[in-house]
């Protein structure tokens, strides 16, 4: 999988720069730095000029002090791949299995429909489709999210066995995959609706027919935009067709269950009678979705932010009020536009203030440094992470790197249950004052460990930190925020070492 160049995610770090091989000519009595080099020696007096003739005559081996000297950094760790086995198990992650096992019983369901094995979907056909689209839509909304989270965290909050509470923390993770099977079946469905109007046309309404060929194409440009390759190499196309073709995909899809519902088959005719219309199971499965996709945007506010730039990679952004742990955030510069996730970091419900941190990855978070706003549009409803979950284990590692620590950072600062591994490049300079006091007034060195790799030569030996810490922590669980490289490797060498651990997530 190839690593996307835009990277917009809360749960992202920075990609380190590789050294590179530098080839030099130097000469052995000056094979040392300036600083060492004694101030009496002498400095090397100049060959005198040979004939060019003489030169293509006879040519001395040259002597060793002039030959070329390779200086080379220290050779960079090879990390060992993990088994096909191990790979394929995290591949095959809960997201995956969501999918596989809804899209199996909707097309099951499809194709019994179509040899008319099951009569029941060929008369009721738009309950499919519908049905499905709205737990699609249930499944991204922060409301019901952080029902489930409220109900998990609430209910099995460190007793139950640990296979279950990773089984629920697994299950609240990897939700996305039936928003994706579903949406992907409601279009299957949607298909198979209108290729049954098209092969009955004659009994039905050339309007119906069209209505349904055009909210097929809405419908199926939205899914096509949230591929994981649109949605990872250019984040603004998929935000842009994903919501707006969505909504453009919920107002035909109104216009055509109205229509449907509205025309008798048997009498060929218009019945506009409302009455008969919100008595079918389409009205209610739609009317639903409405209200499902237009709750998070009534909470959308314009707030006033701080914004400090601690350095030319980062920005810090300030909103007022406190938040709970594992919580994401959406801003943007615009009240529709653009809307871009981050973690939240705070030290409670009670403080004064919460905290964003923005590297600079992409247009919108460079023009956060270049040209600081002094307001941002959010959602004042959150959306829950997976270190919301933080609360039903009894003790945890949360590992991060670089701007990752954004997602990360809360949990250790409300919980002294929870141990921080924090990798970065010049923590302190990059990303500042205040969010260096958030981390040294509040984790003792018993619970964290900053490394980093400017100032000790390189990246650690991760899974070496992660072992260490969380045998000697008592740990039950680790969580992992990282690019891509660096999540899968600690994934793998997690699950090889049989440490329980969720690491960041590309949707499949």
């Amino acid at each position: 999988m190839a690593l996307p160049s835009h990277i917009d995610d809360a749960e992202r770090g920075i990609r380190e720069q590789e050294p590179f091989t530098v080839s030099t000519y130097l000469d052995v009595a000056h094979w040392m730095s300036w600083a060492e080099r004694p101030t009496s020696t002498p400095c090397p007096k100049p060959l005198p000029a040979i004939p060019r003739d003489e030169k293509r005559q006879s040519r001395p081996p040259r002597p060793i002090s002039e030959q070329i000297i390779q200086t080379r950094p220290p050779r960079k760790r090879v990390v060992r791949r993990a088994s096909r086995w191990i790979r394929f198990q995290l591949w095959f992650n809960t997201y995956r299995k969501f999918f596989v096992t809804v899209m199996s019983l909707n097309v099951t369901g499809i194709c019994l429909a179509v040899f008319n094995v099951w009569q029941y979907p060929r008369r009721y056909t738009g309950a499919f489709v519908l049905g499905n689209l709205l737990v699609a839509i249930l499944m991204r909304n922060e409301l019901f999210g952080r029902f489930l989270y409220l109900l998990v965290n609430t209910l099995f909050a460190k007793w139950p066995p640990l296979k279950f509470r990773l089984g629920c923390t697994s299950i609240l993770q990897h939700i996305g995959g039936i928003h994706s099977g579903c949406a992907t079946s409601g279009f299957l469905w949607l298909i198979f609706k209108v290729a049954s109007i098209l092969i009955d046309h004659k009994n039905n309404h050339d309007s119906i027919l069209v209505m349904g060929v055009i909210t097929n194409v809405i419908v199926g440009i939205s899914i096509a935009s949230a591929f994981p390759w649109v949605r990872n190499t250019h984040h603004n196309v998929f935000e842009r067709h994903h919501r707006f073709m969505g909504w453009l995909g919920l107002i035909a899809t109104w216009i055509f269950v109205v229509l449907g519902d509205s025309y008798d088959l048997e009498t060929h005719s218009w019945n506009p009678d409302g009455f008969h219309i919100i008595r079918q199971q389409d009205f209610w499965f739609a009317f639903g979705m409405t209200v499902f996709v237009l709750i998070p945007w009534f909470t959308i506010r314009e707030v006033k932010v701080d914004i400090e730039i601690p350095s030319p990679k980062v920005a810090i952004i300030r909103f007022e009020r406190g938040m709970q742990q594992g919580l994401l955030t959406r801003i943007s510069r615009s009240s529709i536009m653009e809307y871009h996730a981050f973690g939240i970091i705070s030290e409670g419900k009670h403080a004064k203030a919460h905290y964003l941190i923005c590297g600079v990855q992409g247009d919108f978070t460079r023009s956060l440094v270049e040209n600081p706003p002094r307001s941002l549009w959010t959602r004042q409803l959150k959306f829950a992470g997976v270190s919301n979950t933080s609360a039903i284990y009894k003790r945890g590692i949360r590992v991060c790197t670089g701007t990752g620590l954004g997602a990360a950072l809360s949990t250790c600062l409300q919980s002294p249950d929870w141990y921080l591994i924090w990798i970065g490049s010049d923590q302190e300079k990059t990303f500042g004052p205040t969010i260096s006091s958030l981390v040294h007034r509040n984790l003792g060195p018993e619970r964290v460990t900053l490394w980093d790799s400017k100032k000790r030569g390189g990246r650690p030996d991760v899974m070496k930190l992660i072992r260490e810490a969380y045998h000697s922590w008592n740990a039950e669980v680790v969580f992992i925020t990282s690019n891509l490289i660096g999540n899968r490797e600690m994934m793998e060498g997690c699950k090889e070492a049989g440490i329980p651990a969720f690491g960041t997530l590309w949707d499949f």
